[in-house]
């Protein structure tokens, strides 16, 4: 045993579903999710998570879902600000590689974002992961190619199509995601 797994705690799971609050663990180092997300956060959410339904209103298995428990294994589980699953929860977390993730950056997780958790959702074979920057009016659209994610562009009219499992398809324009 090293010395910093002496002196520093590692925790699971186990010990993650008994705190109070907002929290994801990474590799077993707690991470406290506040101060909650701003209003400008949320909104931007919100419309995402439309704009997500509304595109895939016609497919029978990929949802939209709203932060939830990301079971990666017993030392990390995150909660990624929007997820689409293709295949329904069977339990209270989600322990299955979802076919999107979004994470909308914020100052205090925005180099989390751009790094820790983008390697993980790449280790983890996550097709699409989208970084969305609310001061920029930005979104980042990375696909899975080979193992690794490539940074995609919109098309000329900013509108994007994601291609999911069974034929669902999203044709999502980027552009009315951005509010004031």
């Amino acid at each position: 045993m090293g010395i910093t797994q002496k002196i520093i705690p590692h925790y699971t799971y186990e010990d993650y579903i008994l705190w109070e609050g907002n929290w994801e663990l990474i590799d077993g180092f707690p991470i406290a999710m506040s101060p909650s997300p701003v209003p400008k956060h949320q909104r931007i959410s919100a419309i995402l998570i439309t704009a997500f339904e509304l595109a895939l209103k016609k497919c029978t298995t990929c949802n939209v879902y709203n932060p939830v428990d990301y079971y990666v294994d017993d030392y990390t589980i995150l909660q990624p600000d929007l997820m689409i699953l293709c295949q329904k929860p069977t339990k209270k977390f989600i322990d299955f590689t979802p076919a999107l993730v979004a994470e909308i950056l914020s100052p205090s997780t925005a180099l989390r974002d751009r790094n820790t958790k983008y390697e993980l959702y790449q280790k983890e074979g996550v097709p699409y992961y989208l970084i969305v920057d609310t001061d920029n009016k930005k979104m980042e659209i990375y696909q899975l190619t080979n193992r690794k994610y490539v940074l995609v562009p919109a098309k000329e009219d900013n509108r994007f199509v994601f291609y999911f499992e069974d034929g669902c398809v999203a044709n999502v324009n980027l552009d009315e995601v951005w509010v004031e």
